[in-house]
């Protein structure tokens, strides 16, 4: 007896049908709706030191992708826990926003500059390795249109269908590759740069650190432990760092970082 024509079974195996060509991601799409319940999608690729590479975006609240081209792609990305996951070339999996986010995540500005806007209220990101150093999101949200988070039984099913859908996506977005002009500098000392050629101010790798962690939405013990330092010697970091450019807030920081993110990324895939 056949399949009925919108079973998950029927919908993998046209996904499976369609690796290699265009209608992939719409086939993988269809069959992932059948799995969970989400109210948008949004796939990427991240490269070594360049910005990602948007795959597909769907969603029925418009606000969810409305700024995603200027802002995130403009460079807000490196600020994103999900970047974050590639920078540290996490394993292949499922991982969950909530899980992955800074302890001060909800109180940065990233969040309340941008990722609140977005409407989204919980999302889950499956993550592969197509090619060396590169990874493929594969970012499944819900937002304001069901204003509901996933559910233990929608995370359950994620988990279970995670292997099957990253060696899918692995397969399909096998011949990604990074711009040959990808830098060999880092964000490190990319921020470095940017801020003394932009602002004339001189930051030390170590209150450059300090900057990016903030900006993540790390507290000052989350910082001491990525660092390894203690929390009374990020605070003296954090101090300096704010003496140094005339400021005395995170939202202060975020200003005036935020317009160097978009030159700060270009610098980051262009020639050494």
């Amino acid at each position: 007896m056949p399949a009925p024509s919108h079973s998950e079974e029927t919908l993998l195996a046209a996904a499976i049908a369609d690796l290699g060509s265009g209608r992939f991601p719409i086939s993988l799409n269809a069959w992932l709706k059948s799995c969970v319940a989400y109210d948008n999608i949004t796939i990427l690729a991240y490269f070594p030191n360049q910005p990602p590479t948007p795959v597909m975006f769907e969603s029925q609240q418009p606000k969810v992708h409305e700024n995603i081209n200027e802002i995130y792609l403009g460079g807000a990305y490196l600020l994103d826990p999900f970047h974050d996951l590639h920078a540290k070339n996490a394993p292949s999996g499922l991982y969950r926003l909530s899980d992955i986010a800074p302890d001060k995540f909800h109180k940065n500005q990233y969040f309340l500059e941008y990722y609140r806007r977005t409407t989204i209220v919980d999302e889950v990101a499956f993550v592969s390795h197509p090619s060396p150093g590169i990874s493929l999101h594969v970012c499944l949200g819900r937002d304001s249109f069901s204003n509901r988070r996933f559910s233990s039984r929608n995370l359950a099913n994620a988990q279970r269908i995670a292997p099957i859908v990253n060696i899918l996506t692995a397969k399909h977005w096998k011949d990604l590759a990074a711009s040959s002009s990808a830098a060999k500098g880092g964000f490190v000392a990319a921020l470095i740069n940017a801020v003394n050629q932009a602002l004339e101010i001189q930051l030390t790798p170590r209150q450059a650190e300090v900057a990016i962690l903030i900006l993540q939405g790390h507290s000052s013990v989350s910082i001491g432990l990525k660092l390894e330092i203690s929390y009374q010697t990020v605070k003296v970091f954090r101090k300096q760092l704010y003496q140094k450019c005339a400021i005395s807030s995170q939202a202060e920081l975020f200003n005036l970082v935020l317009p160097l993110l978009g030159p700060l990324s270009e610098s980051l895939s262009a020639k050494p």
